[in-house]
């Protein structure tokens, strides 16, 4: 009998999409009333199904509308999108998703994440361009020597940085800058693909799960509840050591197994075709790693500090981030005199490795479109709202976080599940008197937790660069969610009656 295969990423994505689109006939569309604030006048806008009107931009306005949050969050910009206005959803006339906005939906989904896609596939040609001049090669060459015995050394540091970076200022998508490069040192290594991917990516969840001063999650929704962002950050601080200390011994545990004993590897039947792709081919002569070699790296590595600072203190943003690879890429070209049609012929042979990448990406946004046309993700966080009524403050504060993790799905960004639900959200804490950062926490974990998995963020498009299926992913993962799932459900009913 013929073994069943699992579906591929962009056919798992339109799965999900035909069932949202079918959701949209079945679920009431509904919206809650959103108030957003224009700084060219200083006004508040405030709108419903029907028209919109401008409102003075005064703490009186929003004490009106039941909004407890301070002017000043509004006029400083800490508050920049329109957030829902608490006990104003009204159901609409129904807009479901037929067959052609299903087939619309991925390519609406592409456009409009146009600006990720051409960094996805600029970071594809710069890697190319790395790889061509055999930088890499001598690279890992040299790191293979100093790291022999001490491998699980590059665990450690490399989910600790990515993991710092998540907290700090939200590393995500930017991560996908780093598989074609770490892929490579991993199974130079003797650990499998898997080891390199869960590195990266769940290094970036449990930091964005557990944020700190991220300013698209812990301090957009801090401020949409009202609340200064520093409350409730001891408590998060400690659940991101003891999240990162249980990632990096999970990892390790699985590298260990797989480095004594290969077939131990949940991918060991695609063990030689990954190595083929990624790995590079052995030479029995020892690898000169020249000046010129280590400045290819270094002008590289440059590369991905520019990115970050520009993203942290000079607001870049994706366009931006695209600039930085592509001028790398041409600096790298000049220093190792790469003929002109040389480097364009591979800088665009690597893009097209990641386009399939680029194009998942597309397909989870088209997902997110049909939910926002179908205006269904409004109407799953009313009902979802109402289901806390009347708990006690554990069950409360565990329900928030499943009921998070739920909304996940429909609403993938963190910073716009924060503005859409906080304002509905965080008040429900006043009625079994907690603190708004129980709520914000509630909102971290529960996101946090889904996005290990969740088919409509970034899991798909990472593991189609390191091609893996979601399938073995998933019996990878899951135990880790099991564990972690216990340990935020515990440090949430304890804070809750501290």
């Amino acid at each position: 009998m013929k073994k069943i295969k699992f579906p591929s990423a962009q056919t798992i994505l339109l799965i999900i999409a035909a069932f949202v689109a079918l959701l949209t006939w079945c679920i009431p569309s509904g919206q809650y009333d959103r108030l957003a604030y224009n700084k060219d006048d200083n006004s508040f806008i405030k709108t419903s199904k029907d028209d919109a009107i401008v409102l003075e931009a005064s703490q009186k306005t929003l004490d009106d509308l039941k909004i407890k949050i301070p002017l000043e969050k509004f006029t400083s910009g800490a508050i920049y999108k329109a957030i829902s206005i608490p006990e104003t959803y009204q159901k609409l006339e129904s807009r479901p998703q037929g067959i052609k906005e299903f087939i619309l939906s991925p390519l609406k989904g592409i456009i409009a994440v146009a600006d990720i896609i051409i960094l996805v596939l600029f970071i594809g040609g710069i890697v190319a361009i790395v790889n061509f001049t055999g930088a890499f090669e001598a690279g890992i060459s040299r790191l293979s020597v100093l790291l022999k015995g001490k491998e699980f050394i590059l665990i450690i540091v490399v989910t600790s940085l990515i993991a710092l970076g998540g907290t700090t200022f939200g590393l995500a998508e930017e991560t996908i800058a780093f598989y074609p490069i770490l892929i490579p040192i991993f199974i130079a290594a003797k650990y499998d693909a898997i080891v390199a991917l869960a590195c990266i990516y769940i290094g970036s969840s449990i930091g964005t799960m557990m944020s700190t001063t991220n300013p698209f999650s812990t301090i957009i929704a801090s401020n949409s509840a009202g609340i200064n962002w520093t409350s409730g950050i001891e408590g998060r601080i400690v659940m991101l050591l003891v999240g990162l200390i249980i990632c990096i011994l999970y990892i390790i545990r699985y590298a260990q197994r797989v480095k004594n004993d290969p077939t131990k590897s949940i991918i060991f039947d695609q063990k030689e075709s990954i190595e083929k792709m990624f790995s590079f081919q052995k030479s029995s002569e020892p690898i000169d790693f020249t000046l010129r070699l280590k400045l290819v790296l270094s002008i590289f590595a440059l590369c991905f500090i520019v990115m970050v600072y520009g993203v942290i203190n000079l607001e870049w943003w994706f366009l931006e981030m695209t600039a930085v690879f592509f001028v790398g890429a041409v600096v790298i070209g000049f220093i190792y005199r790469i003929n002109e049609t040389v480097f364009v012929n591979t800088f665009i042979k690597g893009a097209n490795e990641l386009l399939s990448v680029a194009f998942i990406i597309g397909l989870a946004r088209g997902v997110t479109i049909l939910m926002e046309d179908g205006l269904i993700s409004d109407t799953l966080l009313y009902y979802s709202s109402s289901l806390t009524d009347g708990m006690s403050k554990g069950l409360f504060i565990n329900s928030t976080m499943f009921v998070y993790s739920g909304l996940s799905f429909f609403i993938p960004s963190s910073s716009g599940m924060a503005v859409l639900t906080m304002p509905v959200m965080s008040p429900l804490a006043d009625t079994v008197s907690l603190g708004r950062e129980h709520v914000v926490n509630a909102y971290l974990l529960g996101v946090g937790l889904f996005a290990f998995i969740n088919p409509t963020g970034l899991i798909l498009a990472s593991l189609a660069i390191v091609k893996v299926g979601y399938d073995k992913w998933l019996k990878f993962i899951i135990p880790l969610i099991i564990i972690l799932t216990l340990v935020s459900m515990t440090f949430l009913t304890i804070s809750a009656y501290l």
